[in-house]
């Protein structure tokens, strides 16, 4: 996929965010005349704020993550090593979690440094060359800051949300007078319209900028596209087996870390005859897999994009 057309489509994508939440404050404020948003501003703010602060925390706790042992993957650390500096970025902490879906993620915060994080389950389902593409693909999140840009898109959103739930049980639980001009509750109204809306943008945002990462791997990663895409494949039939073997639902808490969505990856890899395959013959069983309208629906409602036209844009096919 041309970096061009993926760097314009963020930038269009996240134009349109900002427009749309001017524009919808600016119509909210003038119906509501005296009201003040500021207090609101600044809870919304504080507590985005904080959980990004805090979030590698909860991440540690959640999905068992512990700092890798130097000597027992020395050969994930120099691939860490070699990619962040082929990368331009400082040398992220190595961790693992100890999870059987076979997944990574990148995060961090000021309080804790840059992370990545590979599971137990990628080390057993990955060929080291697959998990070099992979680290890779990581390695392009923090390389663009995306923990930072989806913390503050995603502020938008929630300001309209708790802008909704405020004007909703003000319009409920307050005087006759409010409930006879029906101000509050159009506010409300408009307020959940805007948040979805809002969403819908941030959730393609999301995906555009995985796109964006894969190509990171491919510049960093000698034979990068292949390599992703295998593994890639790879992942969606092994999260399938893991998660018919087990629960996976706490898994899902923070899937928008990860490089592939848990839950669709279930999804992706449903229809797959084998798991017995070569890796290139379980590339391209995706890559001729019909992208139908409701695939496309469940995309809009994703943090990732769907596998099939995931591959196809490594293997420049889109």
């Amino acid at each position: 996929m041309d970096l061009l057309k993926l760097r314009l489509s963020m930038l269009g994508t996240l134009a349109v965010i900002f427009s749309i939440s001017t524009l919808g404050l600016a119509v909210l404020l003038e119906l509501l005349g005296s009201f003040s948003l500021f207090n609101l501003i600044i809870m919304v703010s504080f507590f985005n704020i904080l959980q990004w602060l805090l979030a590698p925390y909860l991440v540690d706790f959640m999905y068992r993550v512990k700092p890798a042992d130097p000597r027992e993957f020395s050969e994930i650390y120099s691939m860490v090593e070699r990619l962040s500096a082929r990368s331009g970025i400082r040398t992220p902490a190595l961790m693992v979690a100890d999870i059987p879906i076979p997944n990574a993620f990148a995060y961090g915060s000021p309080l804790t440094g840059s992370r990545v994080a590979v599971t137990t389950g990628i080390l057993r389902t990955l060929e080291p060359e697959e998990i070099e593409a992979v680290i890779g693909h990581e390695f392009g999140h923090l390389r663009h800051r995306d923990v930072q840009v989806m913390m503050l898109v995603s502020l938008l959103p929630s300001l309209f949300y708790m802008l909704y739930q405020y004007m909703f049980y003000s319009s409920y639980y307050g005087g006759s007078r409010e409930r006879r001009n029906g101000s509050l509750a159009i506010v409300s109204s408009l307020s959940l319209i805007v948040y979805f809306v809002l969403l819908l943008f941030t959730l393609s945002l999301s995906r555009i900028r995985e796109y964006y990462a894969d190509q990171n791997s491919v510049m960093v990663v000698e034979d990068g596209a292949r390599k992703l895409s295998e593994a890639l494949a790879k992942i969606s039939t092994g999260t399938l087996r893991t998660m018919r073997a087990s629960s996976t639902q706490a898994f899902s808490g923070f899937k928008t870390l990860f490089i592939s969505d848990p839950d669709r990856a279930a999804q992706d890899a449903e229809s797959l005859s084998a798991y017995m395959k070569s890796d290139e013959a379980l590339v391209r069983e995706i890559m001729n897999r019909r992208v139908t309208g409701f695939d496309q629906l469940m995309e809009l409602f994703s943090t990732h994009p769907n596998i099939v036209k995931r591959i196809r844009a490594l293997r420049g096919q889109m």
